[in-house]
C-alpha cells in the first residue's frame, strides 16, 4: 500500500469518526427537543428572544454598566485626591474648615480621625464592580494605604486613607460613583419581555387550537366516530386543511353509502331467487335428491351472507357506549351453547365507545373460528387509559407463523388449517379484521398459553 493510499484511508476513518460523533450529538440534541407544535414554536420564539436580551444586557453591562462605573469612580476619586493636596498644601486651616466646606461643595462628607483608627482589610465582594474600580482608581492616583465599604451603607459609600499625622474618611453618595440606573434598564427589558411572551403564547394557543380540533376530527373518523361541532376555524392554511379533511370524508361517505346501496339491491334480488328456489322445493316434496338440493340453497344462503357482510362491513352504524364484560358473557354463553368450555375475565372500566354490533361480530367470528378446532376457550378482556385489548385464547392445533397474516386474505382457506370448514368461505377472518381496523386497531394473531392459537383485538378508546 502506499503512502497517498495510507493517507486516504486515514482521512475515511477521521471522517467517519467524525460523522458517527455529529450523529451521535443530533440524536441527543433531537431526544431533549420538544415533540410538541405548541412546544416547538414557543421555543422557536423563546430562544431568539432570550439571545437577544443577553446580547443586548452584555453589550449594555460592557458599554454603558462598566464604563460609567469606573468614569464616575475616577471622578470621585479625583475629587478625594483634590482634597489630600488640599490638606497638604495649606496646612494653616487647622480646623479644617475650609477642606469641609470644599468637600460639601464636592458633596462630600469629611472627617478626620486618628492615625491610628484604620480598620483591618476586609473581604472582597467578588461581583461588586464598584468596589474594584474604587480601589484600582485609589491605587493608582492616591497611592496611600486606604479601606473602603461599598456594602455596608446602601445609599454611601465609605472610604479611608491613611493620611502623614490622621485618617480622611470621606463619605461620598453612591450614585455618585456607580452607574445606579442599570436595574431600571434591566428591569423595563425583562418586564416587556415578558408581556410580550405572554401575549405570544396567549395568541400561539389560539393558533394551535384548531390544528388540535382537525386532528381529533380525523382520529374520530378514522375510529368510525362522528366529530360534533366541527367546522374550520383559525389560520387560513389551517382553514383550508379542515375544509380538505370535509370533502374527502364527504367523498368517503358517498362511496359508502353507493357501495351500501348497491349490495342492498344484490342482496334483495339474490335473496328472492333463493326464496323461490325454497318454495319450489317446498312444493315438490321430499326425496333425497331435493334433499341434497335444500342443503345447497341453504349453503348458498349462507355463503350469500357471508359475501354482504365482508362487502358492507359495519357502515351505517354509530359509536356508542358498550358494556365490555356483558358482550364478552353473551360470547361465552353462545360458545357454551354449542359444547365447548369458555371462561371470561375482563380488566378495567369495561365500558368502551365502539359500534356494539359489528365489534360484537368480530369477536364472535373469532370465537367461532376457535370453536371450530378447540375445545377450550378463554375470552380475556383488558381496558386502559389508550387501548381495549381482548384475547381469544383456544387449545386447538394453531396456525404455523408462516401463515398467520396470510389467513386474513378473503376467501383464503388453508387445506387442514384451522379454517378450514365444510361450506365454508374463508371470511370469518378477513371480516373480524376489517371491523378492527374500521375503529382505528387491528388483530394479530400469536401463540396461546393454552397451547393453540391466541387471537388479540387492538382497538383505541
Amino acid at each position: 500500500m502506499s503512502t497517498l493510499d495510507t493517507g486516504l484511508t486515514l482521512i475515511r476513518n477521521a471522517a467517519g469518526r467524525v460523522s458517527a460523533a455529529n450523529g451521535w450529538i443530533g440524536n441527543a440534541f433531537k431526544g431533549w427537543m420538544p415533540t410538541g407544535l405548541y412546544a416547538r414554536a414557543l421555543l422557536i420564539m423563546i430562544v431568539p428572544m432570550v439571545i437577544l436580551q443577553t446580547v443586548v444586557a452584555g453589550v449594555f453591562m460592557e458599554r454603558h454598566y462598566n464604563t460609567v462605573t469606573r468614569r464616575l469612580s475616577t471622578a470621585v476619586v479625583q475629587d478625594i485626591a483634590a482634597l489630600i493636596d488640599i490638606y497638604t498644601i495649606y496646612p494653616q486651616d487647622k480646623d479644617r474648615a475650609q477642606l469641609r466646606r470644599i468637600a460639601r461643595r464636592m458633596q462630600f462628607t469629611v472627617d478626620f480621625l486618628p492615625a491610628g483608627d484604620m480598620p483591618p482589610p476586609g473581604p472582597k465582594p467578588f461581583f461588586n464592580l464598584l468596589d474594584q474600580a474604587l480601589s484600582a482608581q485609589i491605587g493608582r492616583q492616591i497611592s496611600r494605604p486606604f479601606w473602603i465599604d461599598t456594602v455596608g451603607n446602601s445609599n454611601l459609600v465609605e472610604i479611608r486613607i491613611l493620611l502623614d499625622d490622621a485618617v480622611m474618611r470621606v463619605f461620598a453618595q453612591r450614585s455618585a460613583a456607580y452607574a445606579s440606573n442599570s436595574e431600571i434598564f434591566l428591569f423595563w427589558m425583562v418586564g416587556t419581555s415578558s408581556i410580550l411572551l405572554i401575549v405570544s403564547v396567549l395568541f400561539l394557543r389560539n393558533q394551535i387550537k384548531p390544528i388540535l380540533r382537525l386532528a381529533d376530527a380525523a382520529e374520530s373518523f378514522g375510529k368510525g366516530r362522528e366529530a360534533p361541532n366541527f367546522r374550520p376555524r383559525g389560520a387560513r392554511e389551517v382553514r383550508r386543511a379542515a375544509h380538505a379533511f370535509l370533502e374527502m370524508k364527504a367523498r368517503v361517505e358517498r362511496t359508502i353509502e353507493q357501495r351500501t346501496a348497491m349490495l342492498s339491491g344484490v342482496s334483495h334480488d339474490l335473496r328472492t331467487i333463493l326464496t323461490r328456489f325454497k318454495l319450489e322445493l317446498a312444493l315438490i316434496g321430499d326425496s333425497p335428491e331435493l334433499d341434497a338440493m335444500r342443503k345447497d340453497v341453504d349453503e348458498m344462503s349462507g355463503m350469500l351472507e357471508d359475501y354482504l357482510a365482508f362487502a358492507r362491513g359495519d357502515s351505517g352504524e354509530n359509536a356508542q357506549p358498550t358494556d365490555m364484560t356483558l358482550a364478552l358473557e353473551e360470547l361465552r354463553s353462545d360458545a357454551e351453547r354449542n359444547g365447548h368450555q369458555t371462561t371470561t375475565a375482563f380488566r378495567g372500566l369495561p365500558v368502551v365507545t365502539v359500534k356494539p354490533a359489528s365489534f360484537k361480530r368480530c369477536l364472535a367470528n373469532l370465537v367461532s373460528n376457535a370453536a371450530r378446532h378447540a375445545k377450550t376457550i378463554a375470552i380475556t378482556g383488558q381496558r386502559d387509559h389508550r387501548y381495549l385489548t381482548v384475547m381469544v385464547d383456544d387449545d386447538g392445533p394453531g396456525i404455523p407463523a408462516n401463515m398467520r397474516e396470510e389467513v386474513f386474505k378473503p376467501f383464503l382457506r388453508l387445506d387442514g388449517a384451522r379454517n378450514q370448514d365444510e361450506g365454508g368461505t374463508g371470511l370469518g377472518l378477513a371480516i373480524a379484521r376489517d371491523i378492527a381496523r374500521s375503529h382505528g386497531g387491528d388483530i394479530t394473531l400469536s401463540d396461546s398459553p393454552m397451547g393453540g392459537l391466541r387471537a388479540t383485538v387492538r382497538v383505541p378508546v
